[in-house]
């Protein structure tokens, strides 16, 4: 459990910064490939989906420990591997972004988050069911 609330919380203060992209904060040099000081609507459209992603990955990730019960465990076991594969992803897009701030801020952030998919989607931190 200590991996899925660690990959809640990182989870949560993304979802900050991306709400904070959204209402026009000129932080756009560390994300969307770092080209926009402040995001133009398609990309701060791009930051309220991923919102909703962090969202989806969080509810999965407390499935998949065992803490609440949404879909049936063959689901979350897939799925958590495809945020997983999503987040390494991540760390790719990150590491090939123009952008200096994005690459040394995103890219060890991507790391952590993708590095405790795997751990979760290996079933640590699972919840011990009574017998």
């Amino acid at each position: 459990m200590p991996f899925a609330l660690l990959f809640t919380v990182i989870l949560a203060l993304l979802a900050v910064f991306q709400l904070a992209l959204i209402f026009g904060a000129p932080l756009g040099r560390f994300a969307w490939g770092g080209r926009d000081r402040v995001l133009p609507s398609r990309k701060r459209i791009g930051s309220a989906i991923a919102i909703l992603l962090y969202g989806v990955m969080v509810v999965v990730a407390w499935d998949r420990v065992g803490v609440i019960s949404v879909f049936p465990d063959v689901v979350t076991q897939v799925a958590m591997w495809v945020i997983f594969a999503y987040l390494v992803l991540g760390i790719i897009m990150n590491a090939a972004s123009r952008s200096k701030p994005e690459r040394y801020t995103m890219v060890p952030v991507s790391v952590v988050l993708s590095s405790l998919a795997f751990l979760i989607a290996m079933g640590y931190g699972e919840m011990a069911t009574a017998i």
